[in-house]
């Protein structure tokens, strides 16, 4: 796996007003936790985090994160725990690392991907249906897979991919149901025709009751 680090520096500004006066300033607020240990606040040039972020995929990647000062002179091999993100603009607001044991398994989700297309798509007109998005594993932070790819090429309608189907390293252990379904390719939905009537019927009206009116006797005064 490819390394990857991030110099950070130590943050004291905190509470929200300075936090935001941070942001403007250019800076990501973080926090790094280390399994119970006393946690470190830091703050991540912008620049820096976004060209890395452009350059890898650092979901499941491990980052060694260097901070200024630190007594760790390595660095600190940690995963992104948590990116909090504006919903309107996007911005990063704020990223929570874990700090992990390279010696240590540990539990994460896989994205799944696919290979190619799908007959039952391509020639039957079928849609391919995701029902697993990613697959939960257990393995060695450096032995986490980017993906886990599936060819579908030679699927047809009605024909599924299950967790047994694939094939996984040695050194993974996978979560998941060994039945779980991750993919299917599903039949087109067909759409009913609305049913006329039959010539000649004709939409009947309803029948109006009209009240009935009495007639008076002769010689009597119509009231």
């Amino acid at each position: 796996m490819e390394e990857i680090f991030l110099e950070v520096d130590p943050r004291q500004e905190l509470g929200r007003g300075k936090v935001k006066d941070l942001r403007e300033q250019g800076f990501i607020p973080g926090v790094v936790y280390s399994g119970g240990k006393e946690s470190v606040s830091v703050k991540i040039a912008r620049r820096q985090f976004l060209q890395l972020l452009h350059e890898h995929r650092l979901e499941n990647m491990i980052i060694t994160i260097k901070v200024k000062g630190d007594s760790k002179e390595k660095g600190r091999p940690c995963m992104i725990k948590e990116m909090q993100q504006d919903p309107v603009h996007e911005h990063i607001l704020h990223i929570d690392f874990a700090e992990i044991s390279l010696t240590k398994a540990i539990k994460v989700n896989v994205p799944v991907v696919t290979k190619g297309e799908s007959i039952g798509v391509k020639q039957e007109g079928g849609s391919l249906e995701h029902i697993l998005w990613e697959i939960e594993v257990e393995c060695l932070p450096a032995r986490i897979p980017q993906n886990i790819e599936i060819d579908i090429s030679k699927l047809k309608i009605g024909d599924s991919v299950h967790i047994k189907d694939i094939t996984f390293p040695p050194e993974v252990k996978v979560l998941n149901e060994q039945d779980a379904i991750v993919l299917t390719v599903s039949a087109p939905m067909k759409v009913e025709e609305p049913v006329e009537g039959a010539e000649g019927d004709e939409k009947k009206e309803p029948e109006v009751i009209k009240e009935k009116k009495e007639v008076p006797e002769e010689g009597e005064t119509k009231k």
